[in-house]
């Protein structure tokens, strides 16, 4: 990790710039609004989102939206499909408006496996109907069947839709090193095997986890305190080259506990 690498944690929406000054970081990660509801965005910082911007421009803090959980722009049933397309507008334009660098979006699931191939090309249609004010960044996830981005070969597939979008050029990638592990990813290839689909990591989520690998369970674990080799997850980061975000829990201490244990292992 260079001294100019980004780093910080998944906070609360109110002042996100004062929780990255607290935690010594230079971005900030978090919601916009519930994460597991449709309500749309919210803004709960005192200044709006005009003032959100400002202050992060003024501290320099990077900012990134992590989208609703809810949002499924794979589904084949249009009482989801239909409403995560305009969630996943609403949450571009919220994200462009306190000047954030990227929306992370979970790559949902279809609801059969006979209908895989047809998520694949949801995904290319709500490229093509969505204005990508900043980059939308496809998140891999930890389980699922018939989930969009939780293998290789799913990720490669839903890459190639993609790219046939017009938009496109706008997408990137997140890496979550608990996801990859507990999806049976190995760690070891995860950013080779991923720079080769996609030709990007634009941000890794580094979070630990507390099943073993191949569990399709996603339950993250303080760094160090998990199941996966200390030198792999910090591998990750160090190979992806990418910002940095941990999605830890233990409140201020134990974000500033992860980031400082991160720090010490890249810089071993």
């Amino acid at each position: 990790m260079s001294a100019t690498t980004r780093i910080g944690a998944h906070v609360e929406s109110l002042d996100p710039v004062g929780a990255a000054r607290e935690r010594g970081a230079t971005l900030s990660q978090f919601f916009l609004g519930n994460p597991q509801g449709y309500q749309g965005p919210e803004f709960e910082h005192p200044g709006g989102p005009e003032g959100l911007r400002a202050a992060a421009e003024s501290a320099d803090v990077d900012l990134y939206i992590h989208a609703p959980y809810l949002i499924n722009v794979a589904s084949t049933n249009n009482r989801i499909r239909i409403p995560s397309r305009k969630l996943l507008q609403q949450f571009v334009d919220a994200a462009a408006a306190v000047g954030a660098k990227g929306l992370i979006v979970h790559g949902g699931h279809v609801e059969k496996a006979e209908d895989v191939d047809k998520g694949f090309d949801n995904w290319r249609k709500a490229i093509d109907a969505t204005d990508l004010k900043v980059p939308v960044l496809l998140e891999n996830t930890a389980g699922g069947d018939n989930a969009m981005a939780r293998t290789l070969e799913r990720i490669s597939l839903v890459w190639e839709a993609i790219q046939a979008a017009a938009g496109a050029d706008n997408v990137g990638f997140c890496l979550d090193t608990c996801h990859a592990h507990a999806g049976g990813i190995p760690l070891t290839t995860a950013v080779e095997q991923i720079t080769a689909i996609t030709g990007r990591i634009d941000l890794v989520h580094c979070n630990d986890s507390r099943d073993e690998f191949d569990s399709g369970a996603d339950r993250h674990a303080s760094l160090g305190e998990g199941l996966i080799d200390p030198d792999e997850l910090a591998g990750v980061v160090r190979d992806a080259g990418a910002p940095i975000v941990i999605e830890t829990r233990g409140g201020l201490d134990g974000q500033r506990a992860d980031l400082d244990w991160l720090r010490a292992r890249l810089r071993a």
